[in-house]
């Protein structure tokens, strides 16, 4: 599946702005269960559920589900060929957008996780409900949270900011309680290959180098940095 780009959000949103669209947010529910394999794919008996007279025997797939390694682009294919049906072109800087020919209608789309910007309320409904002749969809409203970014509406735009999911990491690794300081690093500690000891878990080690990749809104303070969005 793929992978939405952070400037492509930036992008999307300061235009939903400046034009005063609506931005609303959808979530697929068991959006892997919709995904049509184009691939012959065989599983063993699923725990509990084993025919006792055929034991040996095992299950062929005819619908993907969670945990399969095709399930996400399975998923994808299947939502962006609705989206086709509907009007809607993928756009080439990033596939993860989809921006209808005629009407003012964009969608974002990260897994089970949509956006939706529309130029208005009527135009927002026959959307949403196009969408749900398909798909089975939570309405979650106006944007609040999308992957891990807080939206909050101000008067001369967005604010956005990752405090919380901040604060979870520290949380993770025990650091909730450490005092703020200016830099992330000392910045005139001299280093050598003979400083430090390995880290003793290295997956924990590596977990967390990949959720800091995540703090795309974050200072080099510590504490989560402004990203106004205002209108143009």
């Amino acid at each position: 599946s793929p992978v939405v780009k952070f400037a492509t959000v930036n992008a999307v949103l300061s235009l939903a702005i400046s034009r005063d669209w609506v931005i609303h947010q959808l979530d697929v529910k068991n959006a892997f269960l919709h995904g049509t394999l184009t691939e012959t794919v065989y599983c063993s008996q699923p725990i509990g559920f084993v025919d006792a007279a055929h034991p040996d025997l095992i299950c062929r797939l005819n619908q993907s589900l969670y945990g399969l390694k095709q399930a996400p682009w399975a998923w994808y294919s299947r939502f962006a060929s609705y989206l086709t049906s509907l009007g809607f072109v993928e756009a080439k800087s990033d596939m993860s957008l989809f921006i209808h020919r005629d009407a003012d209608t964009v969608y974002l789309l990260y897994v089970n996780d949509i956006l939706l910007m529309v130029s208005s309320a009527d135009l927002l409904q026959h959307t949403i409900a196009a969408l749900q002749r398909e798909f089975a969809m939570k309405d979650q409203a106006p944007l609040y949270h999308f992957l891990g970014v807080i939206v909050e509406r101000r008067p001369y735009g967005l604010f956005l900011h990752q405090r919380q999911y901040t604060l979870d990491i520290l949380e993770w690794i025990d650091m909730s309680d450490r005092k703020l300081c200016s830099t992330l690093v000392d910045t005139l500690a001299k280093l050598s290959d003979d400083d430090g000891a390995p880290v003793s878990d290295t997956t924990a080690y590596w977990s967390l180098t990949r959720a800091l990749q995540y703090l795309t809104f974050t200072g080099p303070t510590g504490i989560p940095l402004h990203a106004h969005l205002a209108g143009a």
